[in-house]
């Protein structure tokens, strides 16, 4: 029985102080983490923390994961153009949004202005719950840092538009399309994509069917950002390289 691998680390743990126990602990915690993150380069989450929640707070789950190439550019490009216009630019934090958000809600707006980079919203999504703790932020700035380690820009983007939520119960951009627009997400055009991008800072708030006020609002103006968006060099690099003949 001694020569057991497993009744060995058991006897081998057992000896340990508390102290070297927590230590072992965490150590093993953060060990599966980055296991689970690599793992993720190649697969999707089988569930996330927001899908999680979402199930509890009595939505049903509607969620059809899907490759970049099966996903229209232009929902790649309508996310970047609503959501992390410097996405390209940034390892994760733009230090200069949040200056520019702080400012703004130190004026008392009753609209308050977020920061969060699409790396962010793709860490706090997957592997955190929601939140405005101290405590989730500075989680969420590590494996913020993580994935922008160990994932490429192509794959954060495709994790984000498979992950974000887009309506009560509604994850990911192939489900969006087939519920709002009965189709499959490589066929929406970029007024559609826009919409959906509009729904994005309170998805269950700010609605694409029946289209919400905000959306409405806000869709000719990320349809405006699209326009100019699309011409720049490192979006254009992103893009073409998301769907290059050599990915299909």
């Amino acid at each position: 029985q001694m020569k057991n691998p497993l009744f060995r680390i058991l006897s081998w743990f057992k000896q340990l102080t508390k102290l070297r126990k927590a230590f072992v602990i965490i150590a093993l915690v953060i060990a599966l983490h980055w296991v689970y993150m690599i793992l993720l380069i190649l697969f999707f989450p089988p569930i996330t923390t927001t899908q999680i929640n979402s199930i509890f707070e009595g939505y049903s789950l509607h969620r059809d994961y899907v490759c970049i190439d099966q996903i229209s550019p232009e929902a790649a490009l309508a996310v970047l153009a609503a959501e992390d216009q410097t996405f390209m630019n940034h390892f994760g934090i733009d230090l200069e949004s949040i200056e520019k958000a702080i400012e703004h809600n130190k004026k008392k707006h009753k609209r308050k202005h977020g920061a969060s980079t699409i790396s962010q919203q793709v860490a706090k999504n997957i592997f955190l719950w929601q939140g405005r703790s101290w405590f989730r932020k500075g989680l969420e700035v590590y494996f913020t840092f993580m994935i922008e380690l160990l994932w490429t820009k192509e794959r954060i983007l495709e994790m984000y538009l498979n992950t974000v939520e887009m309506g009560e119960g509604i994850f990911g951009i192939e489900a969006a399309a087939r519920q709002y627009f009965k189709k499959s997400a490589r066929f929406l055009t970029r007024d559609e994509a826009a919409m959906i991008a509009a729904s994005l800072p309170n998805p269950k708030k700010y609605k694409v069917k029946p289209t919400s006020a905000w959306v409405m609002l806000r869709k000719p103006w990320i349809v405006e950002q699209m326009n100019h968006l699309e011409y720049d060099e490192d979006i254009k690099q992103l893009i073409n390289g998301m769907y290059s003949p050599k990915r299909k």
